[in-house]
């Protein structure tokens, strides 16, 4: 071979390696303090988990390394994770939006039931309103968010005989968030409110006829075991669950590291699970009925429950007439124009 073009190629190796080198050296040698969403449900199993015991440290050369538990594995509530979050008790926290509505009612805004039917419309819905969420996190618990990533839709199941929207009128339904429980107390139900975990023993007993969550979930936290009808109208919307970093531990990071762990997440966290997300209700009630095939494990045999015309048409027509105009005099401020100007253009709703 030529000597010039040897010298020349070893110049270029030489030049890539302290390239990739330096690139290296940019990302921060740290450890990540994680707390997870509920350790037995999907979400975290097929996708929290991997991408932060895995995937992470591989992209980071084994420069991040993550120690993971989740809040339900801490003995911590849901809607504690954020606040804990805010005092630096962990680094990265990831919990339902809808259980920290207590200290940021403008966050309920994100998964407003009824509207999105479908995964591809839940997930334009939630990037409408990512600017929104990356305010709240910001303004409200001294973090950045990083991603926004669905459980499945949330329908209802009921240890109780019904045939439409009308029979939950006088029963006792467990919510999944504050605008799913005035919705259900508009339809004339009492809404009840109820960790998750305590749900099949409450069916079981009586102490609620029905609960809402979503269908992958409760297929796998066996709430089919307690209940005989599953009704699949979205009045949960989709319970999103958001992943955000203490804003100090975010800030103390190079632009090389925040922009690994972002594009990181973005890429092969978010995306593979609103990927799995289309398609999800149609496998899971299959898993919940015996209806098909069953891809999760044994089917069960609950009585399928598709809402009529009727049922949306008077579902959209309390979502509009109450329950929206209610969350926004409840966000104030210019909440309710910022969500129609950019979630409800997308789902075409207007508040007034």
């Amino acid at each position: 071979m030529n000597r010039t073009l040897i010298t020349l190629l070893s110049a270029t190796a030489l030049g890539t390696g302290l390239a990739t080198t330096a690139a290296a050296q940019e990302i921060d040698e740290v450890t990540l303090a994680v707390v997870g969403s509920w350790s037995g449900l999907p979400l975290h199993k097929q996708f929290e988990e991997p991408f932060w015991t895995v995937t992470l440290p591989e992209a980071s050369g084994g420069r991040i390394t993550v120690n993971l538990t989740t809040f339900d594995q801490m003995g911590v509530a849901g809607g504690d994770v954020f606040r804990l979050l805010d005092e630096g008790v962990f680094d990265v926290g990831m919990t339902v939006a809808d259980y920290t509505v207590a200290d940021a009612p403008e966050l309920e805004g994100l998964d407003v039931p009824l509207v999105a039917t479908e995964a591809e419309m839940a997930q334009a819905m939630v990037e409408a309103a990512r600017p929104m969420v990356d305010d709240i996190m910001r303004d409200r618990f001294g973090a950045k968010l990083l991603a926004i990533a669905p459980y499945p839709p949330q329908v209802v199941f009921c240890n109780h005989e019904i045939a439409g929207l009308a029979d939950l009128e006088g029963l006792k339904v467990r919510g999944s968030g504050r605008m799913t429980t005035q919705f259900l107390e508009a339809l004339g139900a009492e809404g009840v409110n109820l960790a998750f975990s305590e749900v099949p023993g409450a069916l079981e007993r009586g102490v609620i006829d029905c609960a809402i969550t979503g269908s992958g979930s409760g297929y796998s936290a066996g709430w089919w075991e307690s209940s005989t009808h599953l009704m699949t109208l979205p009045l949960g919307g989709w319970d999103a669950v958001v992943t955000a970093m203490n804003l100090e531990k975010w800030e103390s990071l190079s632009p090389a590291t925040q922009e690994l762990i972002q594009t990181q997440i973005t890429e092969n966290f978010e995306a593979p699970a609103w990927a799995a997300a289309s398609g999800a209700l149609e496998a899971d009630i299959a898993c919940l009925t015996g209806s098909g095939d069953c891809p999760a494990g044994e089917p069960a045999g609950m009585i399928l429950v598709e809402p009529t015309d009727a049922d949306i048409e008077t579902a959209k027509q309390v979502l509009l007439e109450t329950v929206l105009p209610d969350w926004a005099e409840r966000a104030g401020g210019d909440w309710g124009q910022r969500w129609s100007d950019s979630v409800g253009a997308v789902v075409g709703v207007q508040l007034d």
